[in-house]
């Protein structure tokens, strides 16, 4: 909602070749408590003017000499930058009511003045124009937001990925059935398996592993518990023995299911005796 204090605020811009009628509405207008006003008598002069202040209402008088209010809107056509006219038209032809609307006026008031019906449709007006800036504004905001966060969000992935690059010789995922859905790093050369061994299934082609050391690391996935460098052995086909190291840790999607494991291996062999 808006206060008040916020459409008293507004900037309206009073256009009448009649001297009465601009002197007659800017002081119904100031009486009231509108702040930001400013009147002209030459029609010529409303498009720089709308340049130059951008004005939250014009009140048009329709029937001038030189250049009508149809001419006028036509002319802030060309300029709106958001396609829309802030314009309420002053006209005493009832046949020219329906032609101001479809030319994009937004409202129009009667001559002779019914002053209450003026208050009404210019505070009408300059509330849903107002509300209508707001949310524009809001919604830029928003998109702004949007994009410094996915900066974040993206340098967070970028320095996450340096990390475990640097700590680890692969990062690896499993969806909550135990296959994997991403691997990275040079796990396959250490283990010496295709990467279609590992991805979409639980590993194959890997036999030797020290069972005891493989039950115990399988329960803690099967309960969901983290792990923290658990080094479990393997037997390669060559006799000798590899030592892993692997961290993990369950992760959830956002109605609180079970989604999966991730976590950082590492082949720490040649830290064994």
């Amino acid at each position: 909602m808006l206060e008040a204090v916020e459409i008293l605020k507004a900037s309206i811009l009073i256009v009448d070749d009649q001297k009465a009628n601009v002197m007659l509405l800017e002081q119904m207008l100031r009486n009231i408590g509108y702040t930001s006003i400013t009147t002209t008598m030459d029609a010529r002069t409303v498009c720089a003017l709308h340049i130059e202040h951008n004005y939250d209402l014009i009140l048009l008088d329709l029937q001038m000499p030189g250049m009508d209010g149809f001419e006028v809107m036509e002319e802030l056509k060309n300029i709106a930058a958001d396609a829309y006219l802030p314009v309420l038209v002053i006209t005493a032809q009832p046949g020219h009511k329906l032609r101001a609307l479809q030319a994009g006026a937004k409202d129009f008031v009667s001559k002779p003045f019914d002053l209450l019906e003026v208050q009404t449709r210019i505070r009408n007006m300059l509330e849903v124009r107002l509300l209508y800036q707001k949310l524009d504004s809001y919604n830029k905001l928003l998109e702004q937001t949007v994009i410094e966060r996915t900066a974040e969000l993206r340098a967070s992935e970028a320095r996450f990925k340096s990390f475990t690059e640097l700590s680890s010789d692969w990062y690896w995922e499993q969806d909550q059935f135990g296959n994997f859905t991403s691997v990275s790093g040079p796990v396959f050369e250490m283990l010496g398996i295709q990467a279609e061994d590992m991805l979409g299934a639980a590993p194959k082609g890997m036999d030797g592993w020290d069972v005891d050391e493989r039950e115990r690391l399988d329960d803690n996935i099967a309960n969901r518990r983290p792990f923290l460098d658990f080094i479990y052995r393997r037997c390669k086909p060559d006799g000798t023995i590899q030592y892993l190291q692997v961290s993990g840790e369950p992760f959830f999607d956002t109605a609180s299911r079970f989604a999966g494991y991730r976590g950082v291996g590492m082949d720490v062999t040649h830290r064994r005796p």
